[in-house]
């Protein structure tokens, strides 16, 4: 597996590894299709909201992906927006190197604060699991946020403390 800055060519793969999950409604990937092209289009103008690293199995295909950008008007603190791997590929450790990806790179740029939103639907246990045992906390839940008995949830990675199992000088 290689982990890779996505480009414009990733496109139709991007598109076909949403789908393929069954976890996002069309208006969801239309709206993560969206933000993808609207970040391949960023001018000499213009700065950069999303980015996208993609995960490529040896063949080239894409395994996963994950969109992040900095949060508006907060000082170091980043949005990881989309994960997605494909489901050939789930409990492989794709999700995971993404995301400590992320985290490595934020770090690099002195970012104190990771956050993942989700939802309290059942369908979603097993990503807020995989959070969880990435060490992500829950920092705050809006009850019936995105209808009634579906909660926001917003889980929180402290990127100011060392990575987990590397020694600091």
């Amino acid at each position: 597996m290689e982990l890779i800055v996505l480009r414009t060519e990733h496109r139709a793969a991007l598109d076909s590894l949403l789908r393929a999950t069954g976890s996002f409604s069309a208006e969801e990937v239309n709206v993560a299709l969206g933000l993808f092209d609207e970040s391949m289009t960023v001018g000499p103008d213009r700065t950069v909201d999303y980015e996208f690293i993609g995960a490529l199995h040896r063949d080239g295909s894409l395994l996963g992906y994950a969109c992040f950008g900095p949060t508006p008007s907060a000082r170091g603190t980043y949005d990881l927006y989309w994960l997605a791997v494909h489901p050939s590929a789930q409990r492989g450790g794709v999700g995971r190197a993404l995301v400590a990806h992320v985290e490595r790179h934020l770090r690099r740029r002195g970012a104190r604060l990771l956050v993942v939103e989700t939802s309290s639907r059942e369908d979603y246990d097993a990503p807020r699991r995989f959070y969880a045992s990435a060490g992500y906390l829950e920092s705050a839940r809006l009850r019936d946020f995105y209808a009634p008995g579906n909660d926001r949830i917003i889980l929180t990675m402290d990127l100011s403390q060392p990575e987990a199992g590397v020694a600091t000088p």
